[in-house]
């Protein structure tokens, strides 16, 4: 075996040379060209010679572009035993952005190994071997190419800067976070330090009040089609009522792709209704910015359904909803938004240790108000079928 790839996902490549220096100091002369790195054996009588080759996004983007499609399609025909893992090994792949290409004149000793080890722990990665084994950061194998499950109890790792871009910092978002780190405190809600600010005020793209009301009058119209597809009610007919609600109130045209695709599919799938369903919560949070509900409880419970829809079905047109609400302050928006945020990490990162979520919260209750927040205040201007999820 001549070579041994670390990818990994990182915020930077600063330390990487270091990294190498510390792992291979003792053994071996370390010589650096941009970022490439030569190893020679200090060994009288053996001159193994190593080549760290490193690259990222940010220096090597087109390697990135044109392989790890090809990594990702390669283990997604691998057939796994374990399905769970699968998924979560495809999760890694998409977000990984920093690799070491390590390669060597001759076969890898067990020496050479042990240390090629030690460098895959020191970056935090996984490591993969010509044989297609898989290897978490530990150096134990993740899965064979075979498909077969190894030890190792593997969990994916992605950076803020991956899954969020280059954060913005300010005074402001510095302050908003900290209130939200006192909130979760006061709930026993573990948090960390590192996930970033969301943007200030002045960067956020909020969206009017009459944007809002049009987004919850469509949606909530959708959800009750929705929740007929999924009890197995009479499609064509829920489909011609709720056609006419959406026009009564001027709303048809404010679908969104999957809401119009549901509605109109002649055979609607009942897991896509059922994930529509779900939506009373972002629903939930936008009737709540339009100061229709008071507070937004600890997201532990389900909302008030019976509520939710008396709220419009109270109203005759469009306009008279319109009239009932008064839209909230951009910055309790704006906290409400930053508070989910972190409630959500909380939420995915109990998950994936195999924990309940913490405190008794719902994650789909957390989703969903993640959802409809962050389309409110037009975090990364995404649309709402697509809003990103990431922690």
């Amino acid at each position: 075996m001549k070579h041994f790839t670390i990818f990994a996902s990182r915020n930077d490549i600063d330390d990487i040379e270091t990294t190498i220096s510390d792992v291979f100091a003792k053994g071996y002369e370390i010589k650096r060209d941009e970022n490439d790195y030569f190893l020679k054996s200090r060994t009288l009588f053996s001159k193994h010679k190593i080549t760290i080759r490193v690259a990222s996004e940010d220096t090597n983007p087109d390697y990135f572009a044109n392989n790890i499609p090809g990594m990702m399609g390669f283990y997604d025909r691998i057939p796994f035993e374990d399905e769970n893992l699968k998924g979560l090994v495809m999760t890694q792949i998409s977000v990984l952005n920093t690799m070491l290409a390590i390669e060597t004149e001759k076969d890898i000793t067990d020496g050479q190994q042990q240390l090629f080890t030690g460098l895959l722990s020191r970056i935090g990665g996984i490591g993969f071997l010509p044989n297609g084994i898989l290897l978490d950061q530990a150096g134990e194998v993740i899965v064979y190419p075979d498909g077969t499950s190894g030890p190792s109890n593997f969990r994916p790792h992605a950076c803020t800067r991956k899954v969020l871009g280059p954060e913005i910092t300010s005074e402001e978002g510095e302050q908003r976070k900290n209130k939200t780190i006192a909130y979760l405190s006061e709930r026993g809600v573990p948090f960390i330090h590192g996930l970033p600010q969301l943007p200030p005020l002045g960067q956020c793209r909020f969206k009017t009040k009459e944007d809002i009301a049009r987004r919850a009058v469509s949606l909530l119209i959708v959800i009750q089609f929705a929740c007929d597809v999924a009890q197995g009610e009479d499609i064509q007919g829920s489909r011609d009522f709720f056609t006419g609600m959406l026009q009564k109130f001027g709303v048809e045209e404010y679908l969104t792709e999957n809401e119009r695709k549901l509605l109109q599919d002649d055979e609607p799938a009942r897991e896509e209704a059922i994930n529509i369903s779900w939506q009373y919560e972002a629903y939930w949070a936008l009737i709540w910015a339009l100061g229709l509900v008071e507070t937004l409880d600890f997201p532990d419970q389900v909302c008030d359904c019976d509520y939710a829809i008396e709220v419009v079905s109270s109203c005759e047109t469009f306009e008279q909803f319109v009239l009932k609400t008064a839209l909230r302050s951009e910055e309790e928006m704006l906290d409400e938004a930053d508070k989910i945020y972190r409630l959500h990490w909380a939420c995915v990162n109990s998950r994936i240790k195999g924990e309940e979520a913490p405190a008794g919260m719902n994650e789909s209750v957390v989703l969903e108000r993640r959802r409809g927040l962050f389309w409110i205040i037009g975090h990364r201007n995404e649309e709402w079928d697509h809003i990103s999820m990431d922690t």
